[in-house]
């Protein structure tokens, strides 16, 4: 399934404050990021989907650059990103509808792709948004991730799998490095796995609410079929360089 941009909004603005307590996969893989990246200097950065600023806090430590640059569907975005680079340039709205006056010595994306349907579409911008020999680096996730949830409830987005997003990419990129990992995280009840979704966003999957049948039914199963109670993140990080 895929997911209107407005119910992701929707539900990111309502989660933006709980965001960085809860996202602990999201700052292990923005770190591996910016460790990847960190022995290259870039002129100007672009981050989609800046968030909580996760990854900017990262950047700021790790790249060297001179202009900053992010984008947010979630205009709030703005006040976390600025907590780490003051001077940032900030564009709230639909990267793919932005004009960009200028391009970019880097793309760089944290958790966002996965929510896009078209990654052909998404990467041909990127790559116009890039300099000769720039470089998009971006995380997404694997068709293994959050695998409980799809078990119990049918609700998933379209992942890709690492070769797949290889195979789209090497159009216009040479891939500077890709890993996909994978990251449990434990639970003491499954009200906590709903929490810690609603908390970083994820229950933007589905725009239903549910009601007290709903989640008891949830908790029931997933007590039944995941008894240790764990959440697979399931994360794919590529680098690669505009040809």
């Amino acid at each position: 399934m895929q997911t209107d941009p407005k119910t992701i909004k929707k539900q990111f603005r309502k989660s933006i404050g709980k965001y960085d307590e809860n996202a602990v996969v999201q700052n292990i893989i923005a770190e591996r990021i910016a460790k990847i990246l960190s022995e290259y200097e870039f002129e100007n950065v672009l981050e989609i989907g800046a968030g909580s600023g996760l990854l900017t806090a990262q950047i700021a430590k790790h790249i060297r650059y001179n202009e900053y640059y992010a984008n947010d569907l979630v205009e709030k975005s703005e006040v976390y990103v600025k907590k780490y680079i003051p001077n940032v340039k900030f564009f709230s709205g639909d990267f793919r509808k932005i004009k960009f006056n200028q391009k970019f010595d880097l793309v760089v994306s944290n958790a966002v792709f996965q929510w896009y349907e078209n990654l052909d579409k998404i990467f041909e911008q990127c790559k116009n948004l890039l300099n000769p020999n720039g470089v998009l680096a971006f995380s997404t996730f694997s068709p293994d991730n959050f695998r409980e949830i799809k078990a119990i409830t049918g609700l998933s987005l379209e992942y890709k799998t690492e070769k797949e997003i290889i195979s789209v990419l090497k159009k216009d990129f040479e891939i500077i490095t890709s890993e996909t990992t994978e990251h449990k995280m434990t639970f003491d009840n499954p009200l906590k796995i709903l929490a810690h979704m609603k908390n970083t966003g994820v229950n933007s999957l589905s725009d239903t609410k549910w009601g007290v049948k709903e989640v008891k039914d949830f908790c029931d199963k997933y007590k039944t079929q995941f008894p240790d109670l764990t959440l697979t993140y399931a994360p794919i990080i590529i680098a690669a360089k505009k040809i």
